[in-house]
């Protein structure tokens, strides 16, 4: 059985690899803001909001005909006060984002949903909760000296991975979570379908 990542994410590439998990990468090419938008109208919460554009993007690469599973994923912060972060689009846009998330605590959604044929077949969303640490503006300044443009593609403008652990006093919720997808569970289900030797 083949297994098909519908996005181009390095990271959820790496863990899937690092994992063992042979896999192919295909775009999903989304419009990721205009399906926020009419998600948000529909009055979706963050979860709902990452299971439906997880299932979204596996759906857009199934429609192009890829054999097998198609894997689509998401992640969404929350933030305490119910807004969504979306990824920043300037380094300004970052430390805006940085300033709300201080001293505060965030939920992190990560969804991940196979679609085979032009059906969902399996899905799973986790949360993580992000307990952010005060963070001074002149933190703020010399983090994103040292992680911008890198964190441009982040959501919450952090590598878990790397210096954007500095952010954090206490996280609950497993690390693959944080990365962008819920590696376990997925795991799991793949052995079902023969993927990967039970």
């Amino acid at each position: 059985m083949r297994l098909t990542l519908a996005s181009q994410s390095a990271s959820r590439r790496a863990m899937l690899t690092d994992a063992g998990v042979p896999h192919e990468a295909v775009a999903a090419l989304v419009d990721e803001d205009a399906a926020k938008a009419t998600f948000a109208a529909q009055g979706l919460s963050a979860r709902d909001t990452a299971d439906a554009l997880a299932e979204l993007k596996a759906s857009k690469v199934a429609a192009l005909g890829a054999p097998g599973l198609i894997l689509g994923c998401d992640s969404i912060v929350a933030l305490h006060d119910g807004r969504l972060l979306d990824k920043p689009v300037s380094r300004k846009d970052a430390a805006e984002h940085l300033t709300a998330m201080s001293g505060q605590v965030h939920d992190l959604w990560s969804a991940a949903v196979i679609v085979e044929g032009t059906r969902p077949v399996w899905r799973h969303v986790e949360r993580a909760r992000m307990h952010v640490r005060p963070l001074s503006p002149a933190f703020i300044d010399a983090y994103l000296d040292a992680e911008w443009p890198a964190i441009a593609g982040c959501v919450g403008c952090y590598r878990i991975e790397g210096p954007g652990v500095q952010l954090f006093s206490r996280i609950e919720g497993s690390h693959f979570t944080i990365l962008g997808l819920p590696l376990l569970p997925l795991i799991g289900y793949l052995r079902t379908r023969g993927v990967l030797t039970s």
